[in-house]
């Protein structure tokens, strides 16, 4: 029996079968849902009632809660406006809540001027984030519905030569109690900083718990890349001091409503290369809840209640990510955060090829070629062990027509024939394992690197050459692939020929099978895969000829 050829055998197929459920789990696992029904518009300026916000729990740094004299109430239907650098939010008077955020140095098409849209409330899609108090006395909890903020303008702009942008609404309640609601926008990143701070000019103890949320519906995720209907995973994650990272899908929040207390963590919705997230401060006891209301996914957590004596001043705050998933980033906004860039188990090799990638790119300024002197990198790495494989296949091909001639001379004699084949290894010292190695080893860095160019938001509408103009997505004109295939086909030529005949037609379809399978995948992918072919075949064919040249 030929071993070897039996263990390639299975080494490829349970490549593919990781692979393929890899793929499966990112792209397969959401249906495309749409909204039974629309919902009354957030845009409106009278309040109402809120039945997605959360019940109140039991048991920083100041903001400027004086009002100026300018505040005004923004004209029915409006909101409020506000661009920095990086991003271009709206904020609903009523509630104070982000609805719209556009994120102005990614683009929703390729070579098309408009931003990528995140956050939106429109007929077609809900996504957006709710903050308040709630609790006795919080004005989110009132029921006459959510506070109505004014503002000093309808319109903001991060200045030339600004660090930071301090956008402050003002509400006061039927006591007199004074809220301060300020979203803080600080150059070059996507984080927002919140401080809530309440002024109790009234005669009694203020008592009331911050609270914030991100609502979504089941539309379809805009982000997407890929064709055929597939799409990544898109749902909620949270993060605590037991899971430091932990996906929850909006089917599991429906079926099982998630509460966990801590004092160390944060709750986010997750899409392709995309992620908004709200952390607490860290340190202070907080209820994360996830759940599904009304047809609504809601994420988010609930402060425990903070009590302000009469004629004091407090102030709560916490921070919102709203953006692309960029690693330095979410790693500055809190601790873990940086998981929602998910590599799957082999985070700790995907990891580090990232930062080579990165590195390399850097450089070059081009992830094409960032992709393949990644794949020179590696293919060093393991050039010796590669070598050893090559010529173990090389003298397996050596001794084919011996091995034939045992055939014919046993014909179906399975047992004495592997017994021969065994005596032949032994004598000419051919380990039939030999060339398997080095494709399980190599299996993990090939999977760890599909997660990297899956999950990467850097290679989004990156261009390589030519017609490559997006290597995130599929190769237009299928090109990569049928060059992957080809190239499979002159590996198998280079290699023994199985002495079985069943077994030599499978390894013969097995390039036609993996070319098809591949036409969907990213370019960048394919790329990696077809110059890994191209350089094992430019240093196979040199040990095969070496070898057939001995003696």
């Amino acid at each position: 029996m030929d071993f070897r050829r039996y263990f390639l055998w299975g080494a490829l197929f349970i490549s593919g079968y990781l692979l393929f459920l890899q793929w499966n789990q990112d792209y397969g696992q959401q249906t495309t849902q749409s909204v039974a029904q629309s919902t009354q518009s957030q845009n409106e300026t009278n309040p109402q009632l809120n039945d997605d916000l959360p019940l109140a729990t039991q048991n920083d740094t100041q903001a400027n809660s004086e009002i100026p004299q300018s505040v005004s109430k923004i004209a029915p239907g409006k909101l409020i406006e506000v661009t920095t650098d990086t991003l271009r939010v709206a904020i609903n008077p009523v509630g104070g809540d982000l609805v719209e955020a556009a994120l102005l140095e990614y683009k929703k098409e390729l070579g098309q001027p408009d931003p990528f849209v995140i956050l939106e409330d429109g007929s077609d899609r809900t996504y957006v984030t709710q903050s308040g108090l709630i609790g006795r006395n919080g004005p989110d909890a009132s029921t006459e519905g959510r506070p109505v903020y004014q503002s000093e303008q309808a319109s903001y702009q991060l200045a030339d030569g600004e660090d930071s942008l301090d956008v402050n609404l003002y509400y006061t309640d039927a006591n007199g109690v004074k809220y301060t609601k300020t979203f803080r926008f600080m150059k070059g990143t996507y984080r927002i900083r919140q401080l809530i701070t309440v002024d109790n000019t009234s005669a009694n103890t203020w008592r009331g718990n911050l609270f914030a949320q991100i609502k979504r519906d089941n539309s379809p995720d805009p982000s997407k890349a890929t064709s055929m209907g597939l799409q990544p995973y898109l749902g909620g994650a949270i993060s605590n001091e037991e899971t430091k990272y932990n996906k929850i899908s909006f089917s599991d929040m429906e079926e099982e409503p998630v509460k966990v207390t801590t004092t160390q963590g944060w709750v986010a919705v997750l899409q392709h290369y995309f992620v908004s997230a709200w952390v607490p401060e860290q340190g202070q006891k907080v209820t994360l809840q996830a759940r599904t209301n009304n047809g609504y996914n809601i994420i988010g957590f609930t402060g425990s209640a903070v009590e302000i004596p009469a004629g004091k001043q407090g102030t709560m705050s916490s921070t919102f990510y709203v953006g692309p998933k960029l690693q330095d980033q979410l790693e500055a906004t809190a601790e873990n955060l940086d998981l929602t860039v998910d590599y799957g188990w082999l985070w700790w090799l995907a990891k580090p090829l990232f930062w080579l990638l990165t590195l390399i790119q850097s450089f070059v300024i081009n992830w094409g070629v960032a992709i393949i002197l990644v794949v020179v990198v590696v293919k060093a790495i393991f050039f010796k062990l590669s070598a050893t494989s090559y010529r173990s296949m090389a003298k397996m091909r050596k001794f084919g027509p011996e091995i034939a001639k045992l055939k014919d001379k046993y014909g179906d004699d399975r047992q004495k024939m592997s017994q021969a084949m065994m005596e032949l290894y032994k004598k000419e010292k051919i380990n039939p394992l030999g060339g398997c190695l080095p494709i399980l080893v190599q299996m993990p860095v090939f999977l760890a690197l599909y997660w990297v160019l899956m999950e990467s938001v850097e290679l989004r509408q990156a261009p390589f050459i030519l017609w490559i103009n997006d290597l995130s997505v599929m190769d237009p004109y299928f090109i990569l692939p049928i060059l992957m295939g080809i190239s499979m086909f002159v590996q198998q030529a280079l290699n023994p020929t199985p002495p079985d005949p069943m077994q030599a037609r499978i390894m013969k379809i097995m390039p036609v099978a993996f070319s098809i399978f591949f036409l969907w995948f990213p370019a960048g992918l394919v790329l990696y895969w077809v110059t890994n072919n191209t350089l094992s075949i430019l240093q196979q064919y040199v040990i095969t000829k070496r070898i057939e040249r001995e003696n």
